[in-house]
């Protein structure tokens, strides 16, 4: 185990947004500030919404209403509120010079957009889209890169009442037209294509295939971002726009005007192991509001500094991205590309030439960067980030102090956050005025009433149990859109009242929180949880493996054995390493899960995010179904899984 802990100093602890909003109401510590937050779930949301400044152009009557049950909450009831005015317009009286958005290709090229020219651009397009047809419920959709044009899309699309579908700029066709089927989408906007490890990754082409499926689309705006043309949409039978014609024309901006602070703002789309993808309902005020104090208080970001997460707007770290930094007045630093390419160091020149104050990176990310020599980073300038941001995956204590303590010298703290796209943001994040213990994720986040219970619903502490939610919040999913059952099935039929939400979870004696993966990549091992970080956290600190994979497959003696899958390192001898990690997991976990086969393999199934698709894994060394890909960046890895488990004896 680690003994790294970052402590924060009496100046940084002062000087947080989260101490502003607790010495506003006479709370001198994170901890009762918490405390606080749950007691009076109302008192807590509203008292953000004050310190952050949100506007609502109609004052809420009421913060929360539960009559219709603690499944289908009503928040900020009587208000009313647009999320453009919140990120946008009420910047532009003192900030209209002000960089909104800071955008690097992996060519190197950069691009700026200031308020001022990000709200124009914003209500231009808008102004062009209901020329077009597009009107208030319409569900519009953002098939793009990091771009500034999906963030300017997302906002005139919602300002104008529309409904927000991203998606993620990886999906292939058959993706593509499940989502815009489920959600009855008109219109599209869509790139030529983006460029990724430096080959073209074509875009257009796959809406294309996808639009004979989706009887709804009649509009199609198109964004001529890498030079490639747009000839696959001249024969559908749709409307095509440029977006220069959208943007570069005389008309006048749009003009937003208020809506219900509970109107659907955006649908976010997650893949489960069975069906078609579940449409997560948000809502302009619940999803804006969540995303602003995630930004403000777990990240501390503020006007003038730069938020950067290495993410996809289809995924809902894009949007909390953009609507957070927003939201807070700041900078959103977007990065379009692979972070590895050309070398290992470009994400730490990202920082540099950006003067990234927060940074998000995912752990499978960091794996792959770890081996960079430490001297070659520090002739990079980090000093402007004050905070790292992670979430995804849990994280392996090597991978976690090296980037801590090693790259950043101890002096900044991991903000570990776990929640979803359904949740709008986290359930938990340690705080940035708290001690933070190796891999921690602090504690609940602030207005989580969050839980970890045994099977019959009883909270339990120092053993792994299912994570849970006591009370709503205001980016709880309004459903799986048009689909009343599956939501409840999905998160309310586990335990009585209680939110399930799929994750197992641990809280130690010390009070630290850890989410040790999905409750269906838990692996049960002689009645004994087994999280795979445990198992993946030792194996990766073998100079051999790069990274590694842990599933449960069925035994007839145990109910379930591990099988261990892990990719060799660039150049690293790779006899007998297999034999050494079975024995360093019988050694470092326990002999009862030591596993009982364990394969190299050329690469793991991913997301583009780096997030190991642990189910595929286990689906292909099994020999079943691996369900929906959608989100996989190499599902090729999959087949070769299943090549090497199914062709050849185990190593």
């Amino acid at each position: 185990m680690s003994t790294y802990v970052w402590n924060p100093t009496a100046e940084r602890i002062a000087e947080a947004n989260v101490m502003r909003l607790a010495r506003r109401h006479g709370i001198d510590s994170i901890e009762e500030l918490r405390r606080r937050s749950t007691a009076d779930v109302s008192w807590y949301w509203n008292a953000a919404v004050e310190d952050l400044g949100i506007p609502f152009a109609t004052p809420y009557e009421q913060v929360l209403d539960l009559t219709a049950g603690i499944e289908f909450p009503e928040w900020f009831v009587g208000g009313a509120f647009n999320a453009v005015d919140a990120c946008l317009t009420r910047w532009l009286a003192d900030d209209a010079d002000r960089p909104a958005i800071v955008h690097e290709a992996e060519d190197g090229t950069v691009r700026t957009l200031t308020y001022g020219e990000l709200a124009d651009q914003v209500g231009r397009v808008a102004a062009g889209l209901t020329e077009l047809g597009i009107g208030e419920g319409d569900a519009v959709a953002i098939y793009l890169p990091m771009i500034p044009e999906a963030v300017v899309a997302c906002y005139a699309a919602v300002g104008l009442g529309a409904i927000l579908v991203p998606l993620f700029s990886g999906f292939a066709a058959p993706a593509i037209a499940a989502r815009l089927a489920d959600a009855d989408v008109k219109a599209v906007v869509v790139a030529d294509g983006t460029i990724r490890r430096g080959r073209t990754v074509p875009m257009a082409g796959e809406l294309a295939t996808a639009l004979p499926r989706c009887p709804s689309v009649r509009t199609v705006v198109t964004v001529d971002n890498i030079g490639e043309g747009i000839e696959e949409l001249s024969g559908v039978n749709v409307t095509v726009t440029a977006w220069d014609a959208l943007v570069g024309c005389d008309r006048d901006p749009y003009e937003f005007r208020p809506l219900p602070a509970m109107q659907t703002l955006m649908l976010g789309y997650t893949s489960g192991t069975t069906g078609k993808p579940k449409g997560a309902v948000h809502t302009h005020a619940g999803f804006t509001v969540k995303v602003a104090t995630e930004v403000a208080y777990s990240f501390d970001i503020s006007r003038g500094d730069t938020f950067c997460w290495i993410t996809d707007m289809g995924w809902v770290m894009g949007p909390l991205a953009a609507f957070g930094t927003h939201a807070n007045g700041a900078t959103l630093a977007l990065y379009e590309g692979s972070p590895d390419v050309p070398d290992a160091n470009r994400l730490w020149d990202l920082v540099q030439r950006h003067k990234i104050t927060m940074l998000g990176v995912s752990p499978t990310l960091v794996r792959a960067l770890k081996a960079t020599p430490l001297d070659e980073i520090a002739t990079r300038d980090l000093s402007s980030v004050r905070v790292l941001g992670s979430t995804g995956e849990p994280w392996d204590p090597v991978s976690y102090d090296w980037l801590a303590r090693d790259v950043f010298s101890g002096r900044v703290p991991v903000i570990n956050f776990s929640g979803g796209t359904e949740v709008g943001g986290s359930f938990l994040a340690p705080y940035p005025v708290e001690p933070i213990p190796s891999c921690s994720l602090g504690g609940p986040s602030l207005g989580m009433d969050v839980d970890v219970v045994d099977d019959t619903g009883a909270p339990i502490r120092g053993a792994i149990g299912e994570l849970v939610c006591r009370q709503p919040w205001p980016a709880m999913t309004r459903g799986v859109w048009r689909d009343r059952e599956r939501y409840l099935e999905s998160y309310w039929s586990t335990f009585d009242g209680l939110w399930c939400h799929g994750d197992f979870a641990l809280v130690d004696g010390d009070g630290q929180w850890y989410i040790l993966g999905r409750s269906d990549d838990v692996m049960n091992i002689a009645g004994k949880r087994l999280a795979p970080a445990e198992v993946e956290s030792v194996l990766t600190t073998h100079p051999a493996v790069a990274e590694a994979a842990a599933v449960g497959v069925p035994d007839p003696k145990k109910g379930e054995t591990v099988w261990v899958f892990w990719v060799p390192r660039a150049g690293a001898e790779t006899a007998g390493v297999s034999d050494e990690l079975r024995r360093m997991v019988a050694t470092g976990v326990g002999k009862p899960f030591a596993p009982a086969e364990v394969w190299p393999v050329q690469a793991l199934p991913k997301t583009r995010s780096a997030k190991i698709l642990r189910r595929a894994v286990r689906a292909a060394a099994i020999g079943t179904d691996p369900g929906d890909l959608s989100s996989a960046e190499n599902p090729e890895a999959v087949q070769t899984i299943r090549d090497v488990v199914h062709g050849t004896a185990a190593s």
